[in-house]
C-alpha cells in the first residue's frame, strides 16, 4: 500500500471520530515529514509501510465506512443461531432480540435512518410474535432525537437486559463471536446485555418467562432484593381471628344464631377499645382476604394453605366504630363459602350511552354504589338503592347454580346519578373507601381528589405527582391510600395530609396499577416495564421484584391470607406469585385481550378476572397454588404450555361472556357476591 493512501486513511479516521487535536497534530507531522531529509523520510516510510500496520489501519477505515456492518454482522449472527444444535438453540435465540433492537437504535443514533429502517424491516418478523408491542413503539423512531424523547427507547438504552443462559451456551456464543471477529455484535452484547450464567444443561423451556427483562445495571439486583424478609400474614387481633376463636365461621345453616351471635358481639364490643385499630384494618382484610383463613374452618375444601401467620401493623390504624364492626361480623358470618363446585352469583352493572367516554369504574364493598370516571373530567356515582325501584336486565341461571343479573346505568329518562366535577383532565381511576363514605379519583391533571359520598362534595385535592396519575387505591383499613403515575413512582398518602408520606421509585417506566397487601404493611405496583414490585410501606424500599410478564402489567390482586398475588397484563396473561419466596407459581391463560381487573373471593379459593375481551373468568386458586415447586415439575408444566397444551384449562372454572361489554371493575362483597361493571361497546 502506498504511503499517501495510508496517511489518507488515518486522516479520515481521525476526522470521522472527531479527534480534532490528533488530526491537527497529524497534519503538522505530515508537513514536517515532507521537509525532512531523505534518510529520515525513508525510515518513516518503512515504518508506515509495515504490512500489519497497514492492514489494521485499513480495517479501521472500512469499519467506519457505513452501517453495512450492522446488517451483515446481525445477519451472520442470526444464521449461526438458527443453525445451532436444538439443545442450545432456544437459549441462543434469546440473545437475538436485544441485539436486534440495539443495532437498530445504534443506526438511528448515528444518523443512518434509512439504513435503520431497512434493517428493522428485514428482521422484525423474527420477533413479531413475542415482542410485537415493543416493535410497534420502535417503529415510530425516525430520527436520533426520537430516541431521546421516547421513554421506552430511553429505558432500553439506559438499562441492561438480563438473559438466562447455561454455561455451555455462553461459551459457544463467545467462541463464535471471537472466531468470526464480529466485533460490532460483540460490542452491542457487551454494552447492553447481562448474562445470568447457570451451570449444567440448558433449560428445556424455550418459552421462558424471563427471556428479556429490564432489571437495571446490576446483574444480581433482582436476586438480592428477593432475598429480603417479608411478613406476609394477616394483622394481629383481626375480626376474622376473633371469629375463628369463637367458632363464628362455621356453616351458618348449622349454627344457631341469636344468643350466640349477640354474645360474640358483646365480647367484641368490650375488646373494641383495645383492638379497634386492628379491627378496622381487618374489615377489608376479611372482605377480600380474611376469608381464606375463615374458609378453612368452615369447610375442608377451603383448607388449601396453612394458617396465615399474624403480624403487627407498621401503620397507625384508624379506629372503627362498634356499629361498623357489628355489620362486618354479620356479613362474615353469612358469607357463602365458594369452591370449584360452588361458584358465586354475579351482578353486572352495564354503562350505556357513554360514547366511549368511560375510562374507569369502581364498586363499593357492599355493591350499593357504582362510580364511573369519564374523559370529560367528570365523576358520576349511581346509588343502587335508588335504582332498585326500576326494572333491571334479565336474570340468567348459569351452570353450577351460578346466577347473574344485569343492571343498566345510563342517562336516559332523567338524571339518575350524582355528578362530581373538579378535575381538569380525564379521570383514570376511582376507588371507594371500605365503608363507602369516601371516594378517591385520579386524573390526567396529575392530581388526586377526595370526595364525600354523604356530602356530595370535594374535600381535598392532593398534589404531588408531576404527570398523569393512572391508579389510586384505598388501603384495606381506609384512611391511607396509594397512587401510581406516569412519573414512574408510586406514593403513599393519608387522608389528613396533602403531601405524600412515602415515594416509591425504581420502576423503569409508567407505574400503571397499585394494590395494597391485606396487612397494610406493603403495596404492590405493576408497570409498563413488565415487572411487578412489592414495597415496604414503612421504609419505602423495594422488597420483591417479580419478573415474567411480556407486556405492561395492568391489574393486581392480593389473596385473602396475604401469601399470593395475581397480576394481569396487556396480552391477557394472568400470573400467580408467591410473596414469601418471590417465585412465579403458574400462569392462567385464557383471555385474549387486556386483563383490566382481578379480584379474589373472600376465602381465597377463587380468582375472578375481567378483560377487554368482554368476559369474566373464574379460576380455581386452590389447584393453581398446589402446583409442585420442584424445578423439574415446573419445567415440565411450562414446556407443555409452550407447546400448545391446555394444562391451564383445568384451573379455569367458568367463562361468563357479556353483551359486548369490556369488564372494567370486579369486586367480591364480604358475603362473596361478585359485582362487575363495564361500558357497552356498541349500541344495544
Amino acid at each position: 500500500m502506498e504511503e499517501d493512501q495510508i496517511e489518507k486513511f488515518v486522516a479520515e479516521y481521525l476526522k470521522k471520530k472527531g479527534f480534532k487535536q490528533a488530526e491537527h497534530a497529524f497534519q503538522e507531522e505530515r508537513q514536517h515529514q515532507q521537509s525532512k531529509n531523505t534518510s529520515s523520510s525513508s525510515i518513516t516510510t518503512n515504518s508506515l509501510s509495515d504490512p500489519d500496520l497497514a492492514k489494521h489501519i485499513l480495517a479501521f477505515s472500512e469499519l467506519e465506512n457505513g452501517p453495512a456492518r450492522y446488517h451483515d454482522g446481525y445477519s451472520k449472527f442470526r444464521s449461526w443461531t438458527y443453525s445451532s444444535l436444538d439443545l442450545y438453540k432456544h437459549e441462543l435465540l434469546r440473545v437475538l432480540y436485544p441485539v436486534f433492537i440495539h443495532c437498530f437504535m445504534d443506526l438511528v443514533e448515528k444518523g443512518h435512518v434509512q439504513e435503520a429502517r431497512t434493517f428493522f424491516n428485514s428482521f422484525r418478523e423474527d420477533h413479531e410474535m413475542m415482542h410485537s408491542r415493543d416493535l410497534q413503539k420502535l417503529e415510530g423512531v425516525l430520527s436520533p432525537s426520537h430516541l431521546g424523547e421516547m421513554e421506552f427507547a430511553h429505558s432500553l438504552r439506559q438499562n441492561k437486559v438480563k438473559i438466562k443462559i447455561c454455561q455451555y451456551s455462553y461459551d459457544l456464543l463467545l467462541e463464535y463471536l471471537h472466531k468470526t471477529k464480529l466485533t460490532t455484535m460483540l460490542g452491542v452484547i457487551n454494552e447492553h446485555i447481562n448474562f445470568q450464567v447457570s451451570p449444567g444443561q440448558p433449560s428445556s423451556i424455550s418459552d421462558d418467562t424471563e427471556v428479556v427483562t429490564l432489571t437495571g445495571s446490576s446483574q444480581d439486583e433482582a436476586t438480592q432484593i428477593n432475598q429480603k424478609e417479608i411478613h406476609w400474614g394477616l394483622l394481629e387481633d383481626s375480626l376474622e381471628e376473633r371469629l375463628e376463636k369463637g367458632g363464628g365461621l362455621l356453616s351458618d345453616s348449622e349454627k344457631a344464631e341469636g344468643e350466640t351471635k349477640e354474645g360474640e358481639l358483646d365480647e367484641n364490643k368490650k375488646r373494641s377499645g383495645e383492638g379497634a385499630k386492628q379491627g378496622m384494618s381487618i374489615k377489608k382484610v376479611k372482605k377480600d382476604k380474611g376469608a381464606s383463613a375463615t374458609g378453612k374452618a368452615g369447610r375442608p375444601e377451603a383448607n388449601t394453605v396453612p394458617m396465615a401467620p399474624r403480624v403487627k401493623p407498621e401503620l397507625t390504624l384508624p379506629v372503627v366504630h362498634t356499629d361498623v364492626e357489628k355489620s362486618i361480623l354479620e356479613d362474615l358470618r353469612n358469607r357463602v363459602q365458594l369452591s370449584s363446585v360452588s361458584l358465586p352469583s354475579v351482578s353486572f352493572y352495564t354503562f350505556i350511552n357513554t360514547h366511549n367516554g368511560l375510562n374507569c369504574s369502581s364498586i363499593s364493598h357492599d355493591g350499593s354504589l357504582v362510580a364511573g370516571g369519564f374523559s370529560d373530567s367528570s365523576l358520576k356515582i349511581w346509588d343502587m338503592a335508588k335504582l332498585g325501584q326500576e326494572p333491571v336486565g334479565p336474570v340468567l341461571q348459569g351452570e353450577n347454580g351460578t346466577t347473574s343479573s344485569e343492571h343498566v346505568l345510563g342517562s336516559r329518562g332523567g338524571k339518575r346519578y350524582t355528578l362530581f366535577q373538579g378535575h381538569s383532565g380525564p379521570v383514570y381511576s376511582a376507588t371507594f373507601s371500605p365503608l363507602g363514605d369516601f371516594l378517591l379519583s385520579s386524573s390526567a391533571d396529575s392530581t388526586i381528589r377526595l370526595w364525600s359520598t354523604k356530602l356530595n362534595a370535594n374535600l381535598v385535592c392532593y398534589k404531588g405527582h408531576n404527570y398523569p396519575v393512572w391508579d389510586v387505591q384505598f388501603s384495606p383499613v381506609g384512611h391511607y391510600f396509594a397512587s401510581s403515575s406516569h412519573d414512574r413512582t408510586a406514593r403513599i398518602w393519608s387522608m389528613d395530609r396533602i403531601l405524600p408520606l412515602r415515594i416509591m421509585a425504581g420502576h423503569l417506566s409508567d407505574v400503571d396499577c397499585v394494590q395494597w397487601h391485606v396487612n397494610c404493611n406493603y403495596i404492590a405496583t405493576g408497570s409498563s416495564d413488565k415487572t411487578v414490585r412489592l414495597w415496604d410501606v414503612q421504609s419505602g424500599e423495594c422488597v420483591r421484584i417479580f419478573i415474567g410478564h411480556r407486556s405492561m402489567v395492568l391489574s393486581l390482586a392480593m389473596s385473602p391470607d396475604g401469601r399470593y398475588m395475581a397480576s394481569g397484563d396487556e396480552d391477557g396473561t394472568i400470573m400467580m406469585w408467591d410473596l414469601s419466596t418471590g417465585r412465579f407459581i403458574t400462569p392462567l391463560i385464557g383471555h385474549t385481550s387486556c386483563v383490566w381487573t382481578l379480584a379474589f373471593s373472600g376465602e381465597g379459593s377463587l380468582l375472578a378476572s375481567g378483560s377487554a375481551d368482554c368476559t369474566v373468568k373464574l379460576w380455581d386458586v386452590a389447584s393453581s397454588t398446589k402446583v409442585p415447586k420442584t424445578e423439574e415439575k415446573l419445567t415440565s408444566m411450562l414446556t407443555f404450555i409452550s407447546k400448545g397444551g391446555n394444562t391451564n384449562r383445568l384451573r379455569s372454572l367458568k367463562t361468563l361472556p357479556t353483551k359486548s361489554t369490556p369488564v372494567y371493575a370486579l369486586r367480591f362483597s364480604r358475603r362473596n357476591l361478585l359485582f362487575a361493571a363495564g361500558a357497552l361497546s356498541k349500541s344495544v
